[in-house]
């Protein structure tokens, strides 16, 4: 029994040795057992002839299994019915020829036989109801083919006969007569429309009504390539598919779709009102302000947004690292609720990194300032037992694969908001060339960010500087051909912000100083000099001053 169970199913019939009226089953394979009884039979289908179908006969017993021989001609003598449960009339079923095998004890519909040929009829689909589908005769070209010409303004091509036939009657309610509407013979029928391509092409416009589902997507796009962008137009509805749209919103809805079709774009290819829905999306994403020691940066740019990538860059010791310090402790009190801040510190164990942060939140340095234990508790009780904030422990080593690994369990784990420090340590074990590392790093974070939606804060290194020329630790402000790695760092980054100071200044003032200026900005294209900000070594935080740059040296040289 469990043998039989593998092969397909298809229905009942009686036994005569226990007389139970429906105990036997019939498979497509094997022997016709009684699951009454036990009781073997021959398979009625290894009988059947080809062209003949399997019925269900009314006998005095139940339904029995039988065996009819149906010819063309014969299916050529059927009536034609109307289906009023799909709002499809009798005209539109006798233009196009289908017809209609019927209960004889009661008049149902027991069968719909669809023509195919692509001048005259060569064949039937066959449809036993509910959904079963069989074959006689040849099947050619596209449902209703045979009844157009194949030249004229325009012709709509359906996914399956109901469909067709739907529109058909849509279109016919409007213009009183039928114009040209076709149905593939399912939603993989696209070899029927490779082999009908010149035929289809002699219209005008080849207007697609697919179902609203993968299968009919994937259709489309296949479809609309073998037709040709020049021809297609794609008829956009409400529900599934034709029919259904039919049902629910009436025919006049089905020859809206028609005249109101539009140019085929692939996918990824966008053209008139979606167009607008990106702009509106860009122009209402929220940008999260960076800290105020950052307000030149915030004029600029508005401040950190979601989907993009920030590059931070300064000489050794000037600040960035400080500068993304501030903020994350920002970003923890601005964020939402569920937007976590994940943080990479490659230079710094994790322990390092949060005595940092518990120096900035508590304002004293632990080393110069006596701070108790309880007060370090405190802070650290503020800023880390909400779990807003994620430190990933690398434990001295991590390769770009296993790093992309981290990144993305630190989205899944709802981390909006990332800082990586830095990327030259995240490429530094890859193996070979660097400059193609540092590429797969940058393609890999940009995917990231917009798979996921979350904003990455990314700190680089800088080249060495030519022997005689003014160093970065002596004030020199970068530039975007100073980033350390190949040029994708600076192609991918949406906004790069570069620090400077002075270390060697004699006066303390200016060796705390930080200058800030805005070297790309996709956002708007503001860039140029943002201020600076003011190191206190007392409380270990930056603060912002409007620094006037017009009288300083001419910076980047």
């Amino acid at each position: 029994m469990k043998e039989l169970t593998k092969s397909q199913f298809v229905g009942h019939m009686g036994c005569s040795e226990c007389g139970s009226s429906d105990g036997v089953g019939i498979y497509e394979e094997g022997p016709a057992t009684c699951f009454v009884c036990g009781a073997s039979h021959k398979n009625p289908l290894e009988e059947k002839e080809e062209g003949s179908v399997l019925q269900f006969e009314k006998k005095e017993n139940p339904y029995m299994l039988s065996i009819k021989k149906e010819k063309l001609e014969d299916i050529l003598n059927m009536n034609s019915r109307g289906f009023k449960e799909r709002n499809i009339p009798k005209p539109v079923t006798e233009f196009y020829g289908v017809k209609a095998r019927e209960d004889g004890v009661n008049g149902d519909i027991l069968a719909h036989y669809y023509p195919y040929g692509k001048t005259n009829i060569t064949g039937y689909k066959i449809r036993e109801l509910p959904k079963d589908f069989h074959v006689t005769g040849q099947i050619e070209g596209l449902f209703g083919q045979n009844l157009f010409s194949g030249a004229g303004k325009r012709i709509v091509i359906t996914e399956g006969e109901i469909d067709a036939l739907s529109v058909a009657y849509a279109m016919y309610e409007h213009y009183k007569k039928f114009y040209p509407v076709v149905g593939m013979p399912s939603s993989t029928g696209k070899k029927a429309i490779m082999e009908n391509r010149e035929w289809l092409r002699g219209y005008d416009e080849v207007i697609l009504m697919l179902d609203n589902d993968p299968a009919g997507e994937k259709a489309l796009n296949e479809v609309c390539k073998i037709i040709g962008i020049d021809k297609v137009r794609i008829a956009k509805i409400k529900e599934k598919d034709p029919n259904e749209e039919l049902l629910k919103h009436g025919w006049k809805e089905v020859c809206r779709a028609v005249w109101d079709a539009k140019k085929w774009c692939p996918a990824n290819i966008l053209a008139g009102e979606p167009l607008w829905g990106q702009y509106i999306e860009q122009e209402t994403k929220e940008a999260l302000p960076f800290p105020a020691c950052m307000q030149g940066v915030n004029h600029k740019t508005k401040g950190a947004r979601l989907g993009e990538i920030d590059l931070f860059i300064s000489g050794t010791g000037a600040g960035k690292s400080t500068m993304t310090r501030e903020i994350l402790l920002e970003f923890h009190k601005t964020a939402k609720e569920d937007e976590d801040i994940g943080v990479i510190p490659l230079e710094e164990s994790p322990g390092e990194y949060v005595r940092k942060l518990l120096q900035m939140e508590v304002g004293k340095d632990f080393e110069e300032n006596e701070v108790s234990e309880e007060e370090k508790r405190k802070a650290f009780e503020k800023l880390f037992l909400d779990e807003k904030i994620k430190v990933l422990d690398h434990q001295g080593s991590v390769s770009d694969d296993t790093l992309m690994e981290k990144i993305e369990t630190l989205c899944v784990m709802g981390c909006k908001y990332i800082i990586l420090d830095h990327l030259t340590i995240a490429v530094s074990e890859a193996e070979g060339d660097q400059n193609s590392a540092v590429d797969k790093v940058m393609s890999d974070l940009l995917k990231m960010v917009k798979r996921h939606n979350v904003w990455i804060g990314l700190i680089s290194h800088l080249r060495k500087t030519s022997t005689g020329g003014q160093a970065f630790e002596e004030g020199k402000m970068p530039s975007m051909d100073d980033i350390k790695g190949s040029g994708s760092v600076k192609q991918v980054s949406f906004q790069i912000i570069a620090f400077a100071r002075d270390m060697t200044a004699t006066n303390e003032l200016d060796r705390n100083r930080i200058r800030v200026r805005v070297l790309k900005n996709r956002f708007n294209g503001k860039t140029g000099d943002a201020g600076g900000a003011i190191y206190s070594p007392e409380s270990m935080r930056l603060t912002y001053v409007d620094v006037d740059f017009t009288a300083e040296p001419k910076l980047g040289v």
